[in-house]
């Protein structure tokens, strides 16, 4: 697994429930270090681990947590550059999911040897959506979940989720769009901001 991964996670817990917090879960996961380095490749047994020592360290399901970390991903300033990253696909919400088959390709853009599941994107018309994430990472199509319920926040939309599990052990998302302009979204720019 690619060590920015575990680190979005190390992120995640640390930023939200402290740092104290992440080293009882990497002792939990019984992991001999406490801090991940994003360009390293790890096994992807230790991401289950802390994976699940995580979830058993906050007493919550693991997809919830992921969930929380999709949405952390998109909405935490220490992480603005995936923002960034997600808003280039669209100037609405139904442009960034039109995008959103591309967005492995773009993540190597960024980071070369960063191997995203594909995602597929189906539209039903009437602002009806699913998307399917194939497998590859595990909980994948949980963090995707937060993401998109960040994003619509994000684009002011107003949206409905839900996460289904497949028998092919894809994950997908339904998605219905009850107002493309449900409220004000957040400011963006094209341009990152210097200074």
């Amino acid at each position: 697994m690619h060590g920015l991964i575990n680190a979005a996670i190390q992120s995640f817990v640390s930023h939200t429930y402290g740092r104290s917090k992440w080293v009882r879960v990497m002792q939990r996961a019984d992991m001999e270090f406490t801090d991940f380095e994003a360009m390293l490749i790890y096994e992807d047994d230790d991401t289950r681990r802390v994976l699940d020592a995580a979830a058993g360290e906050l007493g919550r399901p693991r997809a919830e947590v992921l969930e929380d970390l999709g949405t952390y991903l998109v909405s935490n300033p220490n992480v603005e550059s995936l923002r960034r990253l997600l808003r280039f696909g669209g100037v609405t919400y139904v442009e960034f999911l039109h995008s959103l088959d591309e967005l492995p390709d773009r993540a190597r853009l960024a980071v070369s040897d960063l191997d995203l599941p594909a995602l597929e994107l189906h539209d039903h018309g009437d602002a009806q959506f699913n998307l399917i994430c194939h497998p590859g990472i595990p909980g994948y199509g949980s963090v995707m979940l937060g993401i998109l319920r960040a994003m619509a926040d994000d684009y002011g939309a107003l949206a409905i989720l839900d996460h289904i599990t497949r028998p092919d052990r894809a994950e997908e998302i339904s998605i219905s769009l009850v107002e493309a302009s449900f409220s004000e979204g957040r400011s963006f720019q094209l341009g990152a901001r210097t200074g």
